[in-house]
């Protein structure tokens, strides 16, 4: 008889191991990451302090030079303010007078518009010029640069003197010139009809620093724009109308909204060769930024009208900022865009 044999239960399969350093390491990780973030925290708000620590002499000297007296000349433009006096309010008295009884500002005006109608299109044509000159490969170019912006770091006020016995109508280098070559003569700053036209050639006198600018735009047209028109036959003329005034356009739009700005500002020439410093002969060179000094420094024996001297710079800042915004606004109507896709 066979015996009965009965074999044990299977055993139950073994549970996995646990790791019990599993949660240890969770947590381990989590806290490196937040040492990891307080740490860029920290060296974020350090490096944001060194940052504002460079920047502070700049802040504070804009806000000290710029910003403050931006504000007070503002509010001087409303009250009459001699300096010697507390100033008092008038409201937009100063405005009126400006616009209806000075008999000065509007001669200013026209001063001013014909400096800018005569200076800005000389300035920006002989510039370029002499630039599409000085880029040519010639014996010479070097010495050329030379000699045309030396005008620049010469010192100003020394220059325009200069200038000045240069324009004399009588023993001066510029009637010399036109007797020699046969030419009538002219009384230069002497006469209405020549002072400011005089003025406006001793300004074309430092127009190197608009022809290095517009030198290194020429500069960094590409070659090879010029090689491949060569190669289709364009002439001289095409290639400087069809691609070299196209790719320095925006160099044309930012040098027009400085020499706008320098013309609008002009106060060196008009001060020392105009008649007395006082913008003859009549309002002929009566700028606004010299009638603007003039009203606020007078000459020895009048009254400082400093509120009124504020109020016409708040007048010509807003001119200024109007011609400005719109060069920036219609620059992009005459500025090349490439358009390759």
């Amino acid at each position: 008889m066979n015996e009965l044999t009965i074999s044990p239960p299977p055993e139950a399969a073994a549970p996995p191991p646990t790791d019990s350093a599993a949660p240890d390491r969770a947590h381990g990780w989590r806290r490196l990451r937040g040492v990891l973030r307080a740490r860029s925290r920290r060296r974020a708000s350090s490096d944001a302090a060194a940052a504002y620590a460079f920047l502070a002499p700049a802040i504070i000297g804009f806000a000290v030079f710029v910003v403050y007296p931006l504000i007070r000349s503002g509010y001087f433009a409303l009250t009459r303010y001699n300096g010697l006096t507390p100033p008092q309010f008038v409201g937009l008295g100063n405005f009126r007078r400006l616009f209806s009884t000075d008999p000065s500002f509007w001669p200013s005006v026209r001063a001013t518009v014909e400096l800018v109608v005569l200076y800005v299109p000389f300035s920006l044509v002989l510039g370029l010029a002499l630039a599409v000159f000085c880029n040519q490969r010639l014996r010479g170019v070097r010495l050329v640069r030379t000699l045309c912006y030396l005008p620049v770091v010469l010192p100003v006020v020394a220059t325009i003197t200069l200038w000045k016995f240069v324009f004399d109508p009588q023993v001066g280098l510029a009637n010399e010139v036109l007797k020699w070559l046969h030419l009538p003569t002219s009384m230069w700053l002497s006469s209405s009809s020549m002072a400011l036209p005089s003025i406006v050639i001793v300004m074309l006198w430092g127009v190197g620093s608009t022809m290095i600018i517009f030198l290194a735009a020429l500069q960094a047209v590409p070659t090879e724009l010029y090689e491949a028109a060569r190669i289709d036959g364009a002439g001289s003329v095409a290639v400087f109308f069809r691609i070299t005034l196209p790719l320095i356009r925006p160099i044309m739009v930012l040098q027009l909204v400085l020499q706008l700005t320098t013309a609008l500002q002009t106060f060196n020439q008009p001060k020392i060769l105009s008649d007395g410093g006082n913008g003859g002969p009549g309002f002929s060179t009566d700028t606004l930024m010299l009638s603007i000094y003039n009203h606020a420094f007078p000459n020895l024996g009048g009254l400082p009208q400093l509120g009124y001297a504020s109020a016409q710079v708040w007048v010509l800042f807003l001119v200024i900022v109007v011609l400005v915004a719109a060069s920036a606004r219609f620059s992009s109507v005459w500025t090349y865009h490439d358009q390759r896709s």
